[in-house]
C-alpha cells in the first residue's frame, strides 16, 4: 500500500451527503455540517469559496476544490457581495434558511437537487467525506483550507460519471455515488500534488527523493520489518550517515522517529476500526508485545490502547 492509500484508508463518503444546487443569481450557499472534508466543483457558471476568517477563492467552471477542516465556508456568486445564504446545510438531513427557519419541501428539484429551477444558470456540485483515524489526520493537517485544481480542458471521465449519476434514482445509487467520490477525492489530491503552487507535505516530497523515497516506501509497504537506520540505508544504497541526513532534511525528523510515528497511528486505527487483541496489533505494527506498544503508545498520545479503543467506541 502506497503512502497516499494508507493516509486515506480512514476517509470515506459511505452513505455521505452529495448534493446539485441550481441557482438564480445573485445566489449563496453555506455550509455548516461540520465534515472534515467537502468536494465542490462548479458544473455551470463559476463562484467563490469563502471559508470563515479566510481568503474568498476563485472557483471557475468545472474546477474541483477541496475545502478542509470543519468549520463552516460560503460559496456564493460573489465574494462579499452581501447576499443571505439562500439555505444552511447544518446536517444531511437538517437545512435552514439563513434565519435558521427549518426548509421542508420547497426547494426540492429532483433526487438530490435542490434550488430554482433546473434552467436556472449556476449548478453547484458538493460531496462530503466522514474521516476518521490517525493516519488521515497526518494527510488533514498537511493540506490548506482550500485547494483547487483548474479545469484545464482534459477528460475528466469521473467527474461526468458523477454529473451523470446524480439524475439517476436506481438501486445502488448511494454505493456508486460514494466509490465515485472516493476516486474524485484522490484523484483530485494527486493532481494537486503535482502542481507548482500546491505545498506537498514533506513525506510526499520524500518519495520523488532519489536517497530516501524507496526506502521511505519500503518502510511504509513493511512497518513491522525491524528496521534500523543501517538497514534502511541499505534499502536505499547509501550510508548510514547519508541516509540520515539527507532524510532529516527532507521530512524534518530522524529515520526511526518517523518510523514510531507511522506505527503508533497504524495501531490507533487499528485499535479504531478492528477488534484485534492488543498483543496482535503490537505485533502488525513492529512491537514486541503489548506491553512495549502500549509503553511507546502512552509515551506518543498520552493514553494506552485500551483507552483510546474504548474512547474510539464512544465517539
Amino acid at each position: 500500500m502506497d503512502v497516499l492509500t494508507g493516509m486515506l484508508s480512514e476517509v470515506r463518503s459511505s452513505g455521505a451527503l452529495f448534493g446539485r444546487t441550481i441557482m438564480d443569481t445573485p445566489w449563496a450557499v453555506r455550509f455548516a455540517d461540520g465534515a472534515q472534508l467537502t468536494l465542490v466543483t462548479m458544473v455551470r457558471s463559476g463562484g467563490w469559496i469563502v471559508p470563515d476568517g479566510d481568503r474568498p477563492v476563485r472557483l471557475s467552471t468545472r474546477d474541483i476544490a477541496i475545502v478542509v477542516g470543519p468549520a463552516p465556508f460560503t460559496i456564493a456568486d460573489e465574494p462579499g457581495a452581501g447576499s443571505p445564504p439562500r439555505y444552511v446545510m447544518h446536517a444531511p438531513t437538517l437545512c435552514t434558511t439563513a434565519d435558521g427557519e427549518e426548509i421542508g419541501d420547497q426547494l426540492l428539484l429532483g433526487t438530490r437537487t435542490c434550488g430554482d429551477s433546473l434552467d436556472s444558470p449556476n449548478v453547484l456540485l458538493t460531496g462530503t467525506y466522514q474521516v476518521r483515524g490517525r493516519m488521515s489526520d497526518r494527510l488533514l493537517n498537511a493540506l490548506p483550507r482550500v485547494l483547487v485544481v483548474p479545469d484545464e480542458g482534459k477528460p475528466y471521465p469521473i467527474m461526468d460519471l458523477l454529473i451523470a449519476e446524480i439524475d439517476r434514482d436506481a438501486p445502488g445509487q448511494q454505493a456508486i455515488l460514494d466509490r465515485l467520490l472516493d476516486l474524485a477525492l484522490l484523484s483530485t489530491l494527486r493532481e494537486w500534488f503535482t502542481r507548482p503552487e500546491a505545498s506537498p507535505p514533506p513525506w510526499y516530497r520524500a518519495l520523488g527523493d532519489s536517497t530516501v523515497g524507496g526506502a521511505l516506501r519500503a518502510l511504509h509497504d513493511e512497518p513491522a520489518k525491524p528496521w534500523t537506520v543501517a538497514s534502511l540505508a541499505r534499502e536505499a544504497g547509501v550510508s548510514r550517515a547519508t541516509f540520515a541526513r539527507r532524510f532529516g532534511e527532507l521530512l524534518g525528523e530522524p529515520p526511526m522517529a518517523y518510523l514510531t510515528g507511522w506505527r503508533l497511528g497504524l495501531a490507533a486505527d487499528l485499535l479504531h476500526r478492528t477488534d484485534a487483541t492488543v498483543e496482535a496489533i503490537a505485533r502488525q505494527v513492529g512491537y514486541s508485545s503489548a506491553y512495549a506498544l502500549s509503553a511507546a503508545f502512552k509515551r506518543h498520545f498520552g493514553t494506552r490502547p485500551t483507552e483510546h479503543r474504548a474512547l474510539s467506541v464512544v465517539a
